[in-house]
C-alpha cells in the first residue's frame, strides 16, 4: 500500500509538471518569432531579454539571379552604408553557407569531407555576437558585446570589419576531421572554410549586398573577441553590408587586361612583417590594385599569430602577369628569401620587363643580391645599410625612395607613404 501511494505522488507530480513545461516552450517559440522580426539585426536588443535563441526567417530556394550573374557581378566592397542587415538576409547567409541537408545533421552547402562539418558560422553585429545553429537555423547569443572595433584592432584596422552592419567569422576546427585525415585534417578544413565562405559572398551578391573577405588577423585576438571555444580557430572574416554606390558594370576581358594594375607581394612563409603585408594590401586594394601574395611555399603563412594565404609559390610566379613586385620585409626574409635564388631572379626579371620593383625594411637586401641597385638611390634598415652600399646603391637612410620604378622603405614606420608611391607609381603619378 505505501508503494502504491508513492507511485501515485509521483504521477502526480508528472501531471502538474508537464502543463508548465509545455508553457515554457509555447512561450519560448513566441518571443523567438518575435525577436525574427528585426530585433536581432534591426534593432538593439534588450539585455533584459531571458532568452538567447533567436529563430530565423525560413530561406527561400529560389531567386531571380542566375550563378553566372552573380559571378559577373561579384566585386570587391569596402565601404558599406548605416543600414542594418535584415533579419531575412542575415538567414539566407548562414543557410547558404551552412545548409541543413539531413535531419538533424549540419552539413555545408558544399560536400563536406565524409560527412563532418568541422565550420561554424558566428555573426558580429551591434548587437553582439552570435552564433548559427543550422540544424535549427536559428541565431544563439554567445555576447552581448559589439565586437567590430576589436575585430578591426585583430585585422590590422581592416575598417571594412568596423563599417560593415556584420561581421560573418567563418571558424574552423580540425580536431573534427582528425580521425578521418589524420596529419591533412588542417588542410581539409581549410579548404572547407573556402567553400563556405565562396558561398555566403555568391549569396550576397544574389541580395543585393557588398562583400570583402579579411584572411589576415590575429588568430588569437579574433578568438578572444567572439569567446570561441577552445579547438575552434577563426579562418576567415567576411564583411558583408549594403555598398555605398551601386556595384559598377562589369568590365570586359578587354578592359580589364588594359585597365587593371595587378602587384604580387613576396613574404616569408613564417615571421613576415604583418602591418607591412596587410597595410600595403589595403592601401593598393582601396586604389583599385588587384594584390596576389606569393611565398617559398603556397597555402596559409603565419607570422606572431596572424594568418595570411599564399596563392602562389616563387617556383611558381610569373612576372609577366603582374605590374609591381614587392618584397616584404619581416625576420623571415632574412632566413627564407635575401639569398633565394628564386627571389634574386624574380627582382632581376621584374626591372628587365619594365615592372615596379619594391621592397621595404631588410627587403631591399634582396634586390641588392640582385644586382639591380648600382647608382640607384635607396634606403632600408639601418643593419642593411652595408650591404646595400656594397651592392652600389647610394643608401640614403631616409623613410622612403623612390628612384625610377624602383621604391625602397626604411621600416614598417613608412609603410603607408611606401605604399602611396606604389600606387603612384602604378597609376603615373
Amino acid at each position: 500500500m505505501k508503494r502504491l501511494t508513492i507511485l501515485m505522488l509521483i504521477l502526480a507530480g508528472f501531471t502538474v509538471l508537464c502543463p508548465i513545461r509545455n508553457s515554457i516552450i509555447n512561450s519560448d517559440t513566441t518571443q523567438m518569432r518575435e525577436i525574427s522580426n528585426g530585433v536581432c539585426f534591426g534593432q538593439r536588443s534588450s539585455r533584459s531579454l531571458p532568452r538567447k535563441i533567436f529563430q530565423l526567417v525560413e530561406p527561400r530556394l529560389t531567386g531571380p539571379m542566375s550563378l553566372e550573374e552573380a559571378l559577373a557581378k561579384q566585386q570587391i566592397v569596402r565601404h558599406f552604408t548605416s543600414q542594418k542587415l535584415k533579419n531575412a538576409d542575415a538567414g539566407q547567409l548562414a543557410w547558404a553557407g551552412m545548409k541543413v541537408t539531413e535531419q538533424q545533421t549540419a552539413l555545408p552547402t558544399a560536400d563536406s569531407a565524409e560527412a563532418t562539418s568541422p565550420i561554424e558560422l558566428y555573426f558580429a553585429t551591434q548587437n553582439g555576437v552570435f552564433v548559427y545553429r543550422p540544424e535549427q537555423h536559428s541565431l544563439e547569443q554567445v555576447d552581448q558585446q559589439d565586437i567590430r572595433n576589436a575585430l578591426t584592432n585583430a585585422a590590422s584596422m581592416q575598417q571594412a570589419t568596423l563599417e560593415a552592419p556584420c561581421d560573418i567569422i567563418v571558424t574552423g576546427s580540425a580536431k573534427k576531421l582528425s580521425g578521418q585525415f589524420q596529419n591533412d585534417a588542417r588542410k581539409h578544413m581549410f579548404l572547407q572554410a573556402g567553400h563556405v565562405a565562396q558561398n555566403i559572398q555568391l549569396q550576397a551578391v544574389c541580395l543585393g549586398l557588398g562583400s570583402v573577405t579579411t584572411g589576415g588577423f590575429n588568430v588569437r585576438d579574433v578568438s578572444r573577441a567572439c569567446k570561441l571555444p577552445r579547438g575552434l580557430e577563426p579562418v576567415y572574416i567576411i564583411s558583408i553590408g549594403y555598398p555605398t554606390t551601386q556595384p559598377a558594370t562589369p568590365a570586359t576581358p578587354e578592359q580589364t587586361s588594359t585597365t587593371e594594375k595587378r602587384a604580387v607581394l613576396i613574404a616569408a612563409s613564417q615571421a613576415f612583417n604583418i602591418d607591412e603585408l596587410f597595410q600595403t594590401i589595403r592601401i593598393l586594394e582601396e586604389n583599385g590594385i588587384r594584390t596576389t601574395i606569393a611565398s617559398t611555399r603556397t597555402g596559409i603563412i603565419t607570422s606572431a599569430g596572424n594568418t595570411a594565404e599564399s596563392r602562389v609559390s616563387l617556383e611558381q610566379l610569373r612576372v609577366d602577369d603582374y605590374d609591381a613586385v614587392i618584397f616584404i620585409g619581416g625576420p623571415g626574409a632574412l632566413i627564407e628569401l635575401i639569398n633565394n635564388v628564386t627571389a634574386i631572379n624574380i627582382a632581376r626579371e621584374a626591372v628587365v620587363k619594365r615592372k615596379v620593383l619594391a621592397a621595404i625594411d631588410n627587403g631591399p637586401s634582396i634586390l641588392a643580391n640582385a644586382g639591380v641597385l648600382t647608382d640607384v638611390r635607396a634606403t632600408g634598415l639601418v643593419t642593411e645599410q652595408t650591404r646595400l652600399v656594397q651592392a652600389g646603391a647610394v643608401y640614403t637612410g631616409t623613410p622612403v625612395e623612390r628612384s625610377g620604378l624602383i621604391i625602397t622603405a626604411s621600416s614598417s614606420l613608412a609603410v603607408v607613404t611606401f605604399s602611396q608611391a606604389i600606387v603612384n607609381t602604378l597609376t603615373g603619378k
